[in-house]
């Protein structure tokens, strides 16, 4: 994990040397290992200043195409950050971060969709609604698996937000059973969840 964090301290002091635009293209037309790099050091420049980035919405959302998992996962979590700034433009990457929710082979990408959608449908009643039927399907498909308390930290976070009446609703009755009969972690944050939308 440090490793991680280290990489992308070093990749933010790299920024200088490489632009933005630079960086942007080559999530286009990089190889698999400089796209990588690439999405790591868009994602440490949106962690800094999200800012920077709102204006590069068509390409960050054309790289969750991308057959590599962590240019996918580093790249939702770039636009994660772009929705506290800018999210009406983030809703281009709804269709790719669904297909990363359900990717089936990396537990990070999966976790950063799930990141992802729980901060845009957050920001307001319309895109709770928009965003809750694949963040229920991903509580129920993800339930005990090893990244699913890092989701419902994620899932927390959305329970604070700006939701309609029925989702908040759906919400306290999906996590009402973890609420009742979980144990650690998962009762506190489910009885978290509750409380939030009640």
């Amino acid at each position: 994990m440090s490793g991680k964090t280290q990489s992308k301290e070093e990749s933010s002091e790299n920024n200088s040397e490489k632009g933005l635009d630079e960086l942007i293209e080559t999530l286009a037309q990089g190889s698999r290992r400089e796209r990588q790099q690439a999405a790591a050091e868009i994602a440490a420049i949106a962690k800094e200043d999200a800012q920077q980035l709102a204006g590069s919405i068509a390409p960050l959302v054309d790289a969750l195409n991308r057959p590599e998992a962590q240019t996918r996962w580093e790249i939702l979590d770039a636009l994660t950050e772009i929705v506290v700034v800018d999210a009406r433009p983030c809703e281009k990457a709804l269709p790719g971060a669904e297909t990363a929710l359900f990717d089936e082979d990396s537990g990070p990408v999966r976790l950063a969709a799930m990141r992802f959608l729980c901060r845009y449908g957050s920001t307001t009643e319309n895109r709770s609604e928009k965003t809750w039927p694949l963040i229920d399907e991903a509580i129920q498909c993800y339930h005990g698996d090893l990244e699913f308390q890092d989701m419902l930290v994620a899932v927390v976070e959305f329970s604070g937000g700006k939701l309609s009446k029925s989702v908040k609703e759906a919400l306290k009755e999906r996590m009402s059973f973890d609420a009742v009969n979980g144990r650690g972690s998962l009762k506190k944050r489910a009885a978290q969840i509750i409380e939030n939308v009640s």
